[in-house]
């Protein structure tokens, strides 16, 4: 039997987190505060699998197998012999102290955590926790069961066998692993994400180009060359001495607005404020949601042909061992 993980937070990322590991042959433990939060957390690992079973990359008896290996509740002490446990609450420094001081309670001040924020400083969680050596953050990136790269990020007094049994852990459910020497705001990727967003908000506001062609210029320019190549061995490639000419070319010329943009603020104040609300830069109701949900997991499909699933192997799996 393998070791049981534990996964507190029953939302998006805590219901992907838990088809991740549950879906590799982990008994898994969530633990949430709702009986309405268990129940949409227990419905969307069910969806997960269900988009899984439509690609041909897993069955019924996969899904069932790792269904029966998972145990959503909301009673704290389940979490007693996790081996790691991945939090995944609100984005409330002191909301995240209260979860970790309810996983030490049960399982121990030598129990290792791994916070998915997203950005909070990793110095700042670990000054709310009994034993901060036993703590990092392992941001992972939605859908979290399918894109591979999860960020972990040290802080000075994390030791170096947590780091280790965090690393190992996420390179056995075939993560990609990065590791930060220290925290910064937004981490990597999330530094390069707000970079292009706020040039691509300005190019917008500037009336340089629409909403389409700005996604089809990333995503059939630099979401194609970057998928297969990096971003500094491109640069590498190119040499320093045009990427100097270019820069020279460009860098007076981006926005380097430190203000949040007239377009966002505007879409606070009149509702429409993404997908969720049915319009943002977009009109959503003209979009097919099962496609959207889709085109997001697509490019991570062949990556769960790597999982070690419970149940009978999927047919599209034979024979690639």
């Amino acid at each position: 039997m393998r070791e049981t993980l534990a996964v507190y937070g029953t939302g998006t990322i805590g219901a992907c987190q838990a088809t991740l590991t549950s879906g590799n042959g982990y008994p898994t433990v969530v633990v949430g505060h709702s009986e309405a939060g268990l129940a949409r957390c227990r419905d969307a690992m069910r969806q997960n699998w269900d988009d899984l079973i439509a690609e041909g990359l897993a069955t019924q008896a996969n899904k069932e197998a790792a269904m029966n290996l998972v145990t959503i509740t909301k009673d704290a002490a389940a979490l007693k012999g996790a081996a790691v446990t991945f939090e995944a609450v609100s984005e409330d420094p002191d909301i995240k102290g209260e979860v970790y001081r309810t996983i030490t309670k049960y399982n121990g001040s030598n129990a290792v955590i791994a916070s998915t924020t997203s950005s909070i400083d990793a110095g700042i969680l670990a000054k709310r926790i009994e034993n901060p050596a036993r703590f990092l953050i392992a941001h992972p990136f939605q859908p979290v069961h399918m894109l591979p790269l999860v960020e972990v990020v040290r802080h000075e007094r994390v030791s170096e066998e947590t780091l280790e049994t965090v690393c190992s852990l996420l390179r056995k459910l075939n993560r990609q692993v990065v590791v930060l020497k220290r925290s910064v705001p937004g981490f990597l990727v999330n530094r390069f994400a707000q970079a292009l967003f706020r040039e691509a908000i300005y190019l917008m506001e500037q009336d340089i180009a629409g909403v389409e062609d700005i996604d089809r210029a990333v995503k059939y320019a630099m979401g194609m060359r970057y998928a297969s190549i990096g971003l500094l061995e491109y640069f590498d490639a190119v040499g320093f001495e045009l990427e100097r000419a270019i820069a020279e070319n460009v860098y007076p010329d981006l926005c380097g607005t430190k203000d949040i943009q007239k377009t966002v603020l505007e879409g606070l104040a009149s509702g429409q404020t993404g997908q969720a609300a049915g319009r943002g830069l977009y009109d959503w109701s003209q979009k097919d949601g099962d496609d959207f949900r889709r085109r997001k997991q697509s490019p991570y499909f062949e990556g769960v042909r790597l999982w070690d699933m419970p149940g009978e192997a999927p047919a599209s799996s034979r024979g690639t061992e």
